[in-house]
């Protein structure tokens, strides 16, 4: 399997392929196929390279990494290695940092989740930090995964009847309205452990309106 790069680098997302469970490779196939940069998370090196992905930047701290970096230079040439040790921010982190200073507009992210809970977590709460910075998804089998702006920011977005769209505040989230959700927000507060938003759904073919006031939030597009 390997990135056909058949569009202009910053035209289409970056591609963060972390060190989660792995999603399926016609998932991947089709991430790969729109994707002109490839960013590999050192954890995840071995799988990427047993799946023949051509990588362009590999990011991390390399303290587990058993191939031979001098020979990797050459053939996955041309190929940046970065070493990244700072222990106060996670790898993935770290990456997404790296591609809003290279000026990306956009970065999905595989293998984020599955595997321990807490990187999932952290993989996860992650999000709204950079949500003004550059435009994230995170993508596994059952799941897309974003953030949405607070006012003035409305989020619109056309959705089959019956898609699953849960509403996952990190934190808080205040003043949530919505538009054709079968369970309908008006001026209301999401806090997470207590008021979650989860297994709500498009209530008709159409367009679909969510706003908010104030906190942070994500949109969880899930399919069983």
């Amino acid at each position: 399997m390997s990135s056909h790069h058949i569009v202009r680098e910053k035209q289409e997302p970056a591609l963060i392929i972390a060190n989660g469970e792995a999603c399926t490779d016609e998932l991947l196939g089709q991430l790969l196929e729109w994707s002109p940069f490839i960013m590999v998370l050192d954890g995840a090196l071995e799988k990427v390279l047993h799946r023949q992905i051509k990588i362009d930047v590999l990011f991390g701290d390399f303290d587990r990494v058993d191939t031979n970096l001098e020979e990797l230079k050459t053939s996955q040439f041309p190929i940046e290695i970065i070493h990244a040790p700072n222990q106060e921010k996670t790898d993935l982190e770290k990456a997404i940092e790296f591609l809003i200073e290279r000026g990306f507009p956009a970065a999905n992210i595989v293998w984020a989740t599955g595997k321990r809970a807490d990187h999932t977590m952290a993989n996860i709460a992650i999000l709204p930090k950079y949500s003004t910075l550059i435009k994230l998804k995170i993508l596994d089998d059952h799941s897309c995964i974003f953030p949405i702006l607070p006012l003035p920011s409305i989020f619109t977005k056309w959705y089959k009847k019956g898609t699953i769209i849960s509403l996952m505040p990190v934190s808080e989230a205040t003043g949530i309205i919505t538009h054709n959700l079968k369970y309908p927000l008006n001026s209301e507060t999401l806090k997470l452990g207590q008021r979650n938003g989860n297994s709500n759904e498009a209530d008709e073919d159409g367009q679909v309106q969510i706003s908010y006031q104030s906190g942070d939030m994500l949109i969880m597009e899930c399919k069983d």
